[in-house]
């Protein structure tokens, strides 16, 4: 059974969301994510600067058998991406909830939060 870490929040789309500080938020793709991809190959990582849009498509995931989008699950500015994963994308695979984080984003508001599934929610959503 895939890990769920209590102390996170997730998004239908299997997107795990960490606070970093008041207004700053870490974000990747959950356990079970990483292991119906299978081996990760590639990530295309958003842009620092760049604006997303909670939902939205915001960068993607490319395994031996598949191409998995990654969906903005908070709105806001890109202020950090995790550059290691552009020379080592299976750290996805061996740490998605540590060194296997994918970006950070400065969120515009913090009503979304709220949408955010508990890790019990997002356990029942996997099971």
């Amino acid at each position: 059974m895939a890990s769920v870490p209590e102390q996170l929040k997730y998004t239908k789309e299997h997107e795990w969301v960490s606070e970093v500080s008041t207004n700053r938020y870490r974000v990747g793709i959950t356990d079970y994510a990483q292991v119906a991809l299978g081996d990760i190959v590639y990530i295309q990582l958003p842009k620092i600067g760049e604006q997303i849009s909670a939902g939205k498509v915001c960068g993607e995931v490319e395994s031996t058998k598949s191409v998995s989008e990654i969906y903005a699950p908070l709105s806001g500015e890109i202020v950090l991406v995790n550059d290691s994963l552009d020379s080592a994308p299976e750290t996805l695979n061996r740490a998605p909830y540590d060194q296997g984080w994918i970006f950070e984003v400065e969120i515009s508001s913090h009503s979304e939060i709220e949408g955010l599934l508990s890790a019990g929610q997002y356990a029942s959503l996997t099971a």
